[in-house]
């Protein structure tokens, strides 16, 4: 019986620009846009000179460039710094079903690959990316129980193979070789989840950069493993309690999974944004102050529960609190929204919100399913004797409930301000125009360029 890996393989080496809708053309190169503003504001988050520090060691210099970042490294290098620097503030699109960031190491390392590869076209980075995001959520949808390695690490290794492997020119059996390199390197626990630590982003880049060296190792002739995913000691055998590839499999082509991506509005974990929606709902309905509220109970799924139901705790670390629905729905109440800001030192420590965030009772709903997000709640109890409630069904950034055009660029210009100082003036609506025609962008370098600062010795003009 042969390995879904094979399958999986031939729809990448199938897939063609030409046969993919305009939607979801339309949707690569929005998703596109927001993984590289999420990247450049993360060149800002917690821990990310320390590991700039640590990467220029690692291998020198190099010809890809890293977002927001003067330094050029080599390729896996550069494709691991991308990928924690748009995964260390939770603020990427992400599959919910999946429960993965599909996009957060497939877009590094096909970005990296590209400038390693030179002239690539704008087309054959959408072909890439969207073949990768297919590989990396049909891993986490074939899964039937809850994560206990980091399924968005280890998933979007496969996905940044696959895409790195389609701008390659891998043959089936070169890819399914690559694959099993890639699976030999995988790594990730959800106990850096569980304790917030800054390893949880490296997980992601710990495993885009493996997805480079396994196709550069299959390109040169590897004899590699076959039965990477079903396997006696496959990928579903040892990373998953339980697991059905089948229907995912024979899904491949028919559903463009980057289709269903969500984009995030808040940047916090995405099971915190159900609630958060809630709240802000009901402020803005009923117009209520913090001092008003007697009591907040907030109702999510088992999955949302077991994500981000930890306790508020004195003395937490960003990377904590952002998975934290406590914190982040007591700041919603305090402030009337959530941003970058709140996950600053002066926020965490705020009197206000952690007062509120310790009377926040979370309990969990019956009947859903273990990888749903959705539905959520809100109710609140006021001083005057109200009892207010709200249910949300899709948050806000799910396909079902788009975040708006003119939102999605606000949120794409308020990163790009974070590092606004390094880069090449009026970088940001540079970028706006080459990734809306990125089909037509004859070297993908061109994005990268505005992406960084410029070389030493030119000017920061246009």
């Amino acid at each position: 019986m042969a390995d879904a890996i094979a399958d999986v393989a031939r729809h990448v080496v199938g897939t063609r620009f030409e046969d993919l809708p305009a939607e979801t053309v339309a949707t690569t190169r929005r998703l596109v846009l927001d993984a590289i503003g999420v990247g450049l504001a993360g060149a800002r988050g917690q821990w990310a000179d320390e590991l700039l520090r640590c990467a220029v060691g690692w291998g020198g210099a190099g010809p890809c460039h890293v977002f927001g970042r003067a330094e050029r490294l080599p390729a896996p290098v550069a494709a691991l710094l991308n990928a924690c620097q748009i995964h260390n503030s939770e603020f990427d699109s992400l599959h919910e079903k999946a429960v993965v960031h599909a996009l957060t190491g497939t877009l590094p390392a096909a970005l990296a690959a590209a400038e390693v590869q030179g002239g690539v076209s704008g087309r054959h980075l959408i072909e890439a990316v969207v073949v990768g995001v297919d590989v990396a959520c049909a891993i986490g949808l074939a899964a039937r129980s809850p994560m206990t390695y980091f399924r968005p690490g280890v998933a979007n290794g496969f996905g940044a193979t696959a895409a790195v492997g389609k701008l390659l020119g891998l043959d089936e059996e070169r890819l399914v070789a690559a694959f099993g390199a890639c699976f030999a390197q995988s790594c990730g626990s959800m106990q850096a989840h569980e304790e917030g630590s800054m390893l949880l982003a490296l997980q992601i880049g710990f495993n885009t950069r493996n997805a480079l060296q396994a196709c550069d190792l299959a390109a040169a002739g590897l004899q590699s493993t076959t039965n990477v995913l079903e396997g006696r000691f496959g990928y579903f055998r040892l990373f998953e309690d339980a697991s059905d590839p089948a229907p995912v499999v024979a899904a491949l082509g028919q559903v463009r999974r980057i289709d269903e991506m969500s984009q995030k509005p808040f940047p916090c974990g995405r099971a915190t944004h159900g609630p958060i929606e809630a709240l802000l709902r009901l402020q803005a309905h009923h117009g209520f102050a913090p001092e008003e509220i007697e009591t907040v109970v907030l109702s999510l799924t088992p999955v949302a529960h077991g994500l981000v139901g930890r306790p508020p705790r004195a003395g937490m670390e960003a990377n904590y609190a952002r998975l934290c629905l406590s914190y982040c729905a007591a700041r919603v109440l305090v402030t009337g929204g959530l941003t970058m800001r709140d996950f600053e030192p002066e926020a965490l420590a705020d009197e206000a919100t952690c007062r509120i965030a310790a009377t926040i009772r979370l309990q969990m709903l019956d009947g859903a399913g273990i990888d749903a997000f959705a539905p959520s709640s809100a109710r609140i109890e006021l001083t005057d004797g109200r009892c207010l409630e709200e249910t949300v069904a899709d948050s806000l950034g799910h396909p079902r409930h788009p975040l708006t055009p003119s939102r999605h660029l606000d949120k794409f210009r308020g990163n790009c301000a974070r590092v606004e100082t390094l880069l090449q003036v009026g970088a940001a609506d540079r970028l706006i125009e080459a990734v809306g025609r990125l089909q037509d962008v004859p070297d993908v370098a061109e994005i990268m360029q505005l992406a960084t600062p410029p070389r030493r010795g030119k000017p920061r003009g246009p």
